[in-house]
């Protein structure tokens, strides 16, 4: 059966550690944001290579996605924002080339 004594809705049970909780989500929210928009930037790179037989702009890509994805990981304030700016160039590339 259940243990209904921890089920309190909005609060924590005093067994579980509230901050590691919030952090861990928190971190693990964050990483899928950046490893979205980072798979974004790649299936984008392949469109360039393959539509625009631009084989080195697509490698550059992956690896300018990868540099953003890093900055995004390691300064939080920045995250995802990083990799977009790398994804709508790679768009504008693309559309416009």
């Amino acid at each position: 059966m259940a243990d209904t004594k921890t089920l309190t809705g909005l609060h924590y049970s005093p067994a579980m550690d509230e901050k590691t909780h919030e952090q861990t989500y928190r971190g693990f929210v964050r990483f899928v944001e950046i490893g979205t928009v980072t798979v974004l930037c790649w299936v984008t790179a392949l469109a360039i290579g393959g539509v625009h037989e631009a084989w080195v702009t697509a490698i550059i890509g992956v690896l300018v996605s990868w540099v953003a994805a890093a900055v995004g990981a390691f300064v939080p304030a920045i995250g995802w924002k990083a990799q977009a700016f790398v994804f709508a160039a790679l768009l504008a590339i693309l559309f416009l080339s």
